[in-house]
């Protein structure tokens, strides 16, 4: 009845030795292949990253060269006719109105408007409706502060 440990455990070194072929090793990207491929092709490689590049930035400076602000004549142009407009309609015009009766893009407009504000030439204010009024300043009277 003596039984040895190495007759109960001898089957399991003859498992493993089975197993371990079948292993392979996975393949990485910092597999030599991978950097010859790069070495082998680098005078085409970087090249072609650089054209991309330039393309690229070329690309983003006619984008913004397109969607440039206006230019100052025809601001001073799109200024006269919102003082025209505003003008007419004495208690004032919401900024959509103002951009449809001038002709230009509403956000084009409100950035005008709200320069026109700084300096001084029209007034906003918003109404029950949220919407903001625009008029000429001086045009009607201004609220003044309450004195109690």
């Amino acid at each position: 009845m003596a039984t040895s440990f190495f007759t109960l455990t001898s089957p399991l070194p003859g498992l493993l030795a089975q197993a371990a072929p079948d292993y392979t090793k996975p393949v990485s990207s910092l597999s030599p292949k991978y950097f010859e491929l790069l070495e082998q092709n680098s005078h085409i490689i970087y090249p072609l990253v650089a054209i991309l590049t330039l393309v690229l930035i070329a690309a983003g400076i006619l984008q913004a060269w397109r969607t440039q602000d206006l230019d100052g004549l025809q601001k001073n142009e799109f200024k006269k006719a919102i003082v025209n407009e505003l003008r007419s309609n004495i208690a004032g015009l919401p900024g959509d109105v103002l951009a449809k009766a001038v002709g230009l893009d509403r956000l084009k407009t409100n950035r005008l408007l709200e320069q026109m504000q700084q300096d001084g030439m029209i007034v906003s204010h918003t109404n029950s409706q949220r919407l903001t009024v625009w008029r000429i300043r001086g045009a009607s009277p201004e609220a003044s502060p309450r004195r109690f």
